[in-house]
């Protein structure tokens, strides 16, 4: 599989157009008969209805795992974006 330039620099756009991270995950333990899990942001959290646990916590760190993975393709690449 290949990816062009113009195709990364389009995913890191979407991921920079996110509300600000770091996004990190809570889970809501057992002992709380309120509330849900939700993924905290610099802006409103974000509740994922269906969504499992590791679901909702790939969610969260794709926010800060994308850009990290992006550099390195570019680095690998020889490209600056």
């Amino acid at each position: 599989m290949n990816i062009t330039k113009t195709e990364l620099q389009d995913i890191l756009l979407r991921c920079l157009a996110t509300t600000s991270g770091p996004w990190k995950f809570y889970v809501e333990g057992p002992d709380h008969t309120v509330g849900s899990s939700f993924i905290q942001t610099a802006g409103n959290d974000i509740e994922l209805t269906g969504a499992s646990i590791n679901d909702q916590d790939f969610v969260a760190s794709a926010n800060q795992d994308i850009p990290r993975l992006i550099s390195v393709i570019a680095n690998l690449k020889g490209w600056v974006l």
